[in-house]
């Protein structure tokens, strides 16, 4: 099926050609990195984990997000997401991908990596983590590109693929509870110290990597005329607002307890993130701000049915997804950095090189991603089920 890479218009094959650039001058700069360490970041020596960091979060979620259609798909045979489960799959290739990217370029030098393969510790959660991504990715590969290939010959899958598939979907909540339990088993990040950080994440996973999928979805219909199914759009739009009631339930049980129990160390770094320090707002506190004004106004309109299905979706998505992205990529990481366990205040901000880096594994998931929905979408306007 590679060979339909080769049968697109000449925008596609720019559009590569611009990630490519992209990913050059990216290249560069984090070869600047592997030269001059870590110092070109924002990251010290209280503040060890940045946006890298920040962007694995988030992608590990938007990798298990895949599960909310292979779950309605396979288990309860809602056969309006067939269409759309390869799209997921391999959105979540691209995403795990990224994930490693974004722990390679968190490491000074990228060859201890290989120290988590020759001297395993199984008492690390990092070794788990590195287990269920690596498992997570080989899954989706094999079973999207066997079920794309039964599709291209208009056969069933094989039965050998069913297990696999099922146990997909108890792996996706695998990865993002064992990453949960990176941050939830430091005992000195009062801001991390919950019980239900695993459940928050996943929450704000199964909306936001629905949301990512939908709004990419619509890009693609634009340009290609690929129809998901109206049914389908209207079922997942239905799920993504159910688990951003509760991923914004789940934060205001972190606020309730925080401020009723009255006790210091789970009050300031929320304090922080919200209304700065020493009476002077931090950077991230706008950021902050937009994300509650973003969460509210993207659930004004996904929780009404009228408006959950009008031309006002896409911007709830988008809103949906900043809303989630700053509250999981910038305030998860700082509010847990500060204060420090001296009780001391020591920022961080991204530099402009951090966010270069960032930018190129960025486009290498894009990348990724341009490639594999080509071929699925070749398949499907080759077997009749381009559009509904």
């Amino acid at each position: 099926m590679v060979e339909k890479l080769l049968k697109a218009s000449v925008s596609y094959y720019l559009w590569l050609l611009f990630l490519c650039a992209v990913i050059c001058v990216c290249g560069i700069v984090y070869i600047d990195q592997l030269l001059n360490g870590l110092g070109i970041t924002g990251m010290s020596r209280d503040v060890s984990w940045g946006l890298y960091i920040s962007q694995f979060t988030y992608f590990v979620g938007v990798a298990a997000s895949a599960v909310m259609l292979v779950l309605p798909a396979y288990f309860h045979h809602y056969v309006k997401f067939k269409k759309m489960i390869i799209f997921g799959e391999f959105m979540a290739v691209a995403a795990v991908i990224m994930c490693a990217l974004f722990i390679v370029v968190d490491l000074g030098q990228p060859q201890r990596m290989l120290n988590v393969l020759l001297y395993p510790t199984p008492n690390s959660v990092m070794f788990y983590d590195m287990i269920v991504l690596i498992g997570y990715l080989l899954l989706n590969i094999v079973i999207g590109w066997v079920t794309l290939e039964a599709e291209l010959r208009d056969a069933e899958p094989p039965k050998w693929i069913k297990p696999l598939i099922y146990l997909s979907i108890l792996w996706a909540f695998s990865i993002h509870t064992v990453t949960a339990f990176l941050y939830a088993g430091i005992p000195g990040r009062h801001y991390w110290l919950t019980a239900i950080m695993a459940a928050r994440f996943l929450s704000s996973a199964f909306c936001s990597g629905p949301a990512i999928l939908l709004l990419l979805l619509f890009i693609v219909r634009r340009l290609t005329g690929f129809d998901p199914g109206r049914d389908a759009i209207k079922t997942l739009a239905t799920i993504i607002t159910y688990a951003m009631c509760i991923n914004v339930f789940f934060y205001l049980l972190e606020l309730f307890t925080a401020y009723y129990s009255n006790i210091p160390g789970h009050m300031e770094p929320i304090t922080f993130l919200f209304a700065g320090h020493g009476g002077h707002l931090a950077w991230v506190s706008y950021w902050m701000w937009a994300a509650v004004v973003m969460a509210v106004g993207c659930l004004v309109i996904l929780i009404p049915p009228q408006l959950r299905t009008s031309r006002l979706l896409p911007i709830a998505l988008i809103m949906l997804v900043a809303a989630t992205w700053i509250d999981k990529g910038l305030g998860l990481l700082i509010g847990g950095f500060t204060p420090n366990m001296f009780e001391a205040f020591t920022p961080y901000m991204p530099t402009f090189k951090e966010c270069m880096v960032a930018l190129g594994v960025y486009a290498v998931g894009a990348l990724v991603l341009s490639l594999l929905w080509r071929i699925a979408l070749s398949v499907k306007k080759e077997t009749h089920h381009f559009s509904e």
